[in-house]
């Protein structure tokens, strides 16, 4: 990496950098970053909180989301993922400052039977749009439909939403 010859210039071969060099780069020099705190619903009623910093608004008109989902180290798909997979619904949580420690806590990797939510001693209220609840402390939720979800490798997939409410 080498200045452009500009305060703070970069040059980066993205090609010739590691995952975690690229992720550094990305997170340092796109800021502030929005947190997407996603509710989901389990195959069995759980509802599943996690955490997401490639997140962003994209459009207005119409409303759209766009998240960026990854796999587990073992290649499988995390709760996110796999709840929207089926059914379609997710919420994005607006994180407020006050609530990063129940947001960390929320990040652990749990299995898919156990709420983040009851972990991180939360609470949830019914959606209006969606069947997937909100964190009732958040200052703000999106509820949303799928729009699409674009695979773009094995460990990232790209879901496409639509605002509802």
């Amino acid at each position: 990496m080498t200045g452009l010859g500009t305060p703070g210039g970069l040059d980066a071969d993205f090609s010739s950098l590691g995952k975690h060099e690229r992720y550094k780069i990305l997170c340092g020099l796109v800021i502030p970053r929005p947190i997407a705190w996603v509710t989901t619903i389990g195959e069995t009623g759980t509802v599943n909180a996690a955490p997401f910093s490639f997140f962003n608004v994209f459009s207005e008109d119409p409303p759209i989301v766009v998240l960026g989902l990854q796999t587990r180290g073992t290649g499988s798909l995390k709760d996110t993922t796999a709840n929207v997979r089926r059914t379609g619904e997710f919420v994005v949580n607006m994180v407020s400052e006050a609530m990063a420690e129940e947001m960390n806590a929320c990040s652990a990797d749990y299995s898919s039977d156990v709420s983040e939510i009851e972990v991180a001693g939360l609470t949830v209220v019914p959606s209006l749009k969606v069947d997937v609840p909100a964190i009732s402390e958040a200052p703000a939720a999106f509820e949303c439909r799928r729009v699409m979800m674009i695979n773009m490798g094995v460990e990232r997939d790209l879901l496409v939403g639509e605002i509802l409410r």
